[in-house]
């Protein structure tokens, strides 16, 4: 995979000679910044892997960059050269977050070794992020109840193939947890992973996204942009709900899937990518083939090994499990006192069939219940009242008499959804989720309950 630096120096002849210098030794894609807002719009924009910096800069200096690259939690590795040779200011600006220092008047292969060796460590900084993430994450694999055995058994055979995988399941099932093990498994933990929501892709950025795009390909486009492709590099390319491509992107898929080269946007030259595909959906590609709207060919060419997520309800032995360690992570997502939960709970959740949006609704469940509980241990009566199979939630009776708790609740709760409701222009949906519910119709049913309505 090709590194990409950006140069950032007020002087143009000096950034100009120092990328030309780079890609000659080094092989490097290079591209400037004449000062440190520019710098910094890059890099909001672009995945720069290294950056050179200029600390004597008008206006926005590097001391400056390196500030506002730690306010907006941008972990791009970047090495600070500076022609006053002042070590001081060089350590103060490894103070701030900077990699290393060195002098202009360096040699190039220096400089070369300098800025792979601050790429190889911000590489391995970001898997450390990523393993951590899955550490601490909802942990829809756990439990060990036949169906879970089952999939990890699957899993295990699948992994070190590195033929196309489809990860079929509902919602909220695991169904990326189950693409990141492959990927532990299989090309391991030194390569990246990258996850693409394809449902979330523009159809018009689709082709940028995936495959990159040079320079001037299009109006906006004033930096080359690498793809997803290239990004993962030899490890894996998680496209999640790829049933929602659309079919110009479904060809251009199919083609790199059998070639195994991309094309980015605006270029003339074909790059190879070695990545491992993985694809998720929570739809029936093969009745999408039937109706028209998924290829054929590119169906076959995914879904040369299946995987098949349980649903929650046919894991419910699982739900202890699952309640015991989503109590762990939202609590320290919350950062609040952490909370057991009473049998009584436990039985009911366990009970309850989940079928609106599997782990990932128990998990939005557990974070209400923690939240309305004043006690340490949380009690049936703390549930959702369509988990309780109780449409009415006494403890936000908007008939309560005045001054009582009960009304007190009720009146913030109410306060709650309409502030809530304004902010999203009443749109229900996007409320909904805002709020954490499970789906629209729950608010629907508070929103009966205090007798609001849609304008």
């Amino acid at each position: 995979m090709t590194t990409q630096v950006l140069i950032v120096d007020d002087v143009p002849a000096m950034a100009e000679q120092y990328a030309y210098d780079l890609k000659r030794v080094g092989k490097l894609e290079v591209v400037a910044a004449a000062g440190g807002d520019e710098a910094l719009d890059v890099l909001a924009r672009e995945p720069i892997d290294c950056v050179v910096l200029d600390l004597e800069m008008p206006g926005t200096d590097g001391f400056e960059v390196l500030r506002r690259l730690r306010q907006r939690g941008i972990e791009t590795p970047v090495i600070v050269y500076t022609g006053t040779g002042s070590y001081e200011r060089c350590v103060q600006a490894v103070r701030l977050g900077a990699y290393g220092f060195i002098d202009k008047a360096e040699p190039i292969e220096r400089v070369v070794q300098e800025i792979e060796n601050a790429v190889s460590r911000g590489r391995m900084a970001s898997e450390l992020r990523s393993l951590r993430s899955r550490v601490d994450g909802e942990g829809s694999l756990i439990g060990d109840s036949a169906p879970m055995r089952a999939l990890r058994d699957a899993i295990a055979r699948v992994a070190p193939i590195p033929s196309g995988v489809l990860i079929v399941g509902e919602s909220g099932s695991g169904k990326e947890l189950v693409a990141r093990e492959l990927h532990r498994l299989g090309p391991g933990e030194k390569t990246p992973l990258v996850a693409v929501n394809s449902a979330a892709l523009p159809e018009q950025l689709v082709e940028s996204e995936l495959f990159g795009h040079e320079r001037g390909a299009f109006t906006g486009a004033d930096r080359l942009r690498r793809g997803a492709f290239e990004n993962a590099g030899t490890g894996t390319l998680f496209l999640d709900e790829v049933g929602e491509l659309p079919l110009p992107a479904q060809a251009k898929l199919l083609r790199v899937l059998e070639d195994r080269k991309v094309m980015r946007v605006g270029g003339d030259r074909a790059i190879q990518v070695t990545a491992r595909v993985v694809a998720a959906t929570n739809r029936d590609l093969e009745q999408e083939v039937e109706e028209g709207r998924f290829r054929q060919d590119l169906y076959y060419r995914l879904n040369v090994h299946t995987l098949r997520v349980p649903p929650l309800r046919d894991r419910l032995p699982d739900v202890p499990a699952l309640i015991d360690h989503l109590l762990q992570t939202i609590a320290s997502h919350l950062r609040m006192r952490p909370k057991t939960i009473a049998p009584d709970a436990v039985a009911l959740l366990a009970a309850h069939d989940w079928r609106k949006n599997n782990v990932r609704e128990l998990r939005n469940c557990l974070e209400r219940m923690m939240i309305a509980s004043d006690a340490l241990v949380i009690t049936a009566s703390d549930a959702p009242p369509e988990i309780r199979g109780d449409d009415r939630d006494e403890a936000s009776d908007p008939t309560a008499a005045p001054g009582t708790l009960k009304a007190m609740k009720a009146q913030a709760e109410r306060q709650i959804v309409v502030a809530a409701l304004e902010k999203h222009g009443w749109h229900v949906t996007r409320t909904a989720e805002a709020l954490g519910l499970a789906d629209h119709s729950s608010l629907l049913k508070i929103m009966r309950r205090h007798g609001l309505k849609s304008p």
